[in-house]
């Protein structure tokens, strides 16, 4: 009896070993395809659903920069984005060096059937402490991810692709977040909903949203530096 629980345990070690294994190397295939880009400038259509804000459809302005900065400018000089998104973004999970990984089945996502990756940073100073990516192993593509970071709560991420897709590039990305956490920029004036949708126990209770749909993109042309200041 003792044997076979032995062999057991060695038999479901092993098999854990190979999911990893897989997940690493599929982490691996899908890093090589979003490295391909270093720089691009993208112009888009932000729209933001926050249950207490009335803020118009805006134009806005994307860079990014390799490995980690990006900014995000609306027509009017104002960004309705939360402070943690514009930092919790695939290319951070993707340049982790340190960290373990987990299988964690196959759920559909974005219509796709999906490898679920599981992620956890071994360094203690990283601002992520997990992250769940959803990817389409057809594609090499993450089409949704939950980040969890240390000082900005958890943010869901997703990705629909098309035009730009060899480059992992999405058309369409939307930003899920807990309300609690929505911090307006220093100086924005806005207009309110009134009524009960104002009360802190909705807020609270109450899922936000911005949605990006890209509609032009200028990859590996060069960014300078002073855009991100």
């Amino acid at each position: 009896m003792v044997i076979k629980t032995f062999f057991a345990a060695v038999i479901s070690l092993l098999f854990s070993f190979r999911e990893n294994n897989d997940v690493s190397e599929t982490l691996k295939k899908v890093k090589e395809k979003y490295d391909k880009v270093n720089d691009y400038t993208a112009t888009g259509k932000l729209k933001t659903n926050v249950i207490f804000i009335k803020a118009p459809v805006a134009t806005v302005k994307v860079y990014y920069k390799k490995p980690d900065k990006i900014k995000i400018k609306n027509e009017k000089g104002v960004s309705l984005i939360p402070k943690g998104t514009v930092n919790i973004n695939i290319n951070n999970v993707l340049g982790l060096t340190e960290f373990e990984t987990f299988d964690g089945g196959t759920e559909k996502a974005g219509g796709k059937t999906c490898r679920v990756i599981k992620i956890f940073p071994l360094d203690d100073k990283n601002d992520i402490s997990r992250a769940t990516l959803y990817v389409d192993e057809t594609e090499m593509l993450v089409m949704k991810s939950v980040i969890t970071s240390k000082d900005n709560g958890t943010y869901e991420l997703t990705m629909s692709y098309d035009k730009q897709k060899n480059w992992a590039l999405p058309d369409k990305v939307e930003f899920v977040f807990n309300i609690k956490e929505y911090k307006l920029p220093k100086g924005v004036t806005i207009d309110y909903d009134n009524g009960t949708n104002n009360s802190e126990a909705n807020k609270k209770e109450k899922k936000g949203r911005v949605e990006i749909k890209y509609s032009d993109y200028s990859i590996n042309k060069g960014i300078s530096d002073d855009i991100f200041k």
